[in-house]
């Protein structure tokens, strides 16, 4: 089963100089916590989730209608093919330790979103992903890191 199958194609955007008060109506709008953020051409410059607004608006003082969108979001995307399996998507989600991915195509444009909950959805149907992968990627995603310490 590839990622074409089971991504969702209709996508809430922004651009980068969106402020984190409309692209949290967006997500809000749209029930979705993941927006990525794209240029005119429409290719994947970042991330954002709500946790991003969240912390981004907790740890810098200011409101979220005056933080953009490039200044909160995570710039080294990972994404995945259309034509990718799911098996390669979630060794990616794993790995990176993430729910969501951006499917682009091989210009990088933008061309839909595969979560975690999709691929879980697909492990209902014929010749979907073994539930024991799906366990497996969450077990490596959901890990706890390491606690950081202050340096002296």
């Amino acid at each position: 089963m590839h990622i074409k199958q089971i991504m969702t194609g209709k996508v809430a955007t922004c651009r980068p100089e969106s402020d984190l008060a409309s692209v949290a109506k967006l997500m809000w709008d749209n029930d979705c916590g993941f927006v990525p953020i794209i240029d005119t051409a429409g290719t994947v410059l970042g991330v954002l989730t709500d946790r991003d607004i969240c912390i981004a608006a907790a740890t810098r003082r200011l409101l979220p209608e005056q933080i953009k969108a490039i200044d909160a979001m995570t710039r080294a995307v990972q994404t995945c093919l259309a034509d990718d399996s799911i098996e390669a998507v979630l060794a990616t989600m794993k790995q990176f330790r993430v729910r969501r991915l951006p499917v682009v195509g091989a210009d990088g444009t933008l061309k839909g979103v595969v979560s975690i909950n999709d691929i879980v959805m697909a492990a209902d149907k014929r010749q979907g992903p073994d539930a024991r992968a799906i366990v497996s990627t969450l077990a490596g995603i959901c890990a706890h890191r390491p606690a950081r310490t202050a340096a002296a």
